[in-house]
């Protein structure tokens, strides 16, 4: 049991460079004192004993400002980091070594009882500050929410989902479910992911790079241009006519 407290306890310490000791960790993380909590009252829903279940659930609540069903499922070494506002459904799942950031809710969009509601959280999960999933698909291993986003739909393995609703993109870098596979190297905190921008951001930076060469390849045929219109000539009436038409092609050039 201590070796899986303690387990636990390092990994916080592995993702949060705020996190100095132990102790600091034991006695002022809510996150950590909502995921003990829910471990007694989960406990407590599997022997049917679903009243004193939700009671505990409640206290927790009302110390930590995290909100987790006591049906919900849990893995080892999930942070919760700063923790409040966090929202996680009954029938939630949520693997091993995940991160949530305050403000998240894994909620359900389904009325019916006894229907899995909730999302499913692989292994490595990251979801950032604010972002609400939402419905009884799954999210892969791995992947990442952005902040504030709005996810209605299953997330592959190793990707991130940005927006309203969020669109799925593809990171560049490996993804390490594991604190001991270099977490701490490919570790994203608030779901940012290197590398990797907006679709529509690409797309806009990628017409003012094509506007900006344009204007260059036009600046140099100008150069030329003035150059060739300077150029001494032996008849002085085809002179002429070259600079009428070199100035037409100029001005067109402007237009």
């Amino acid at each position: 049991m201590f070796k899986s407290l303690f387990d636990q306890v390092d990994s916080i310490i592995a993702r949060d460079p705020a996190a100095r000791n132990r102790l600091e960790v034991m006695t002022c993380y809510p996150g950590l004192h909502a995921v003990w909590i829910h471990r007694a009252s989960h406990g407590l829903w599997n022997l049917g004993l679903k009243w004193i279940a939700r009671l505990l659930s409640m206290l927790a609540r009302f110390i930590t400002g995290i909100e987790i069903h006591p049906g919900a499922k849990i893995g080892r070494r999930v942070f919760l980091d700063h923790g409040l506002g966090i929202v996680i459904g009954e029938t939630a799942e949520i693997g091993n070594d995940c991160t949530i950031y305050q403000g998240v809710t894994l909620g359900g969009t389904s009325l019916y009882k006894g229907v899995k509601r909730h999302p499913t959280l692989g292994q490595g999960v990251v979801i950032s500050a604010g972002a609400k999933v939402l419905g009884g698909f799954t999210v892969g291993d791995g992947a990442r929410v952005g902040s504030n986003a709005v996810v209605l739909k299953e997330i592959p393995a190793g990707a991130t989902a940005v927006g309203i609703p969020a669109r799925i993109l593809h990171p560049d870098l490996p993804q390490a479910s594991t604190p001991d596979s270099k977490a701490k190297e490919y570790f994203s905190a608030y779901g940012v992911t290197p590398n990797v921008d907006d679709p529509v951001s690409m797309a806009l930076k990628g017409l003012i790079d094509a506007t900006l060469e344009q204007e260059a390849k036009i600046a140099a045929l100008e150069k030329a241009l003035a150059k060739l219109s300077n150029t001494p000539t032996s008849d002085a009436g085809e002179a002429s006519d070259t600079k009428r038409d070199l100035g037409a092609l100029k001005e067109w050039l402007k237009e």
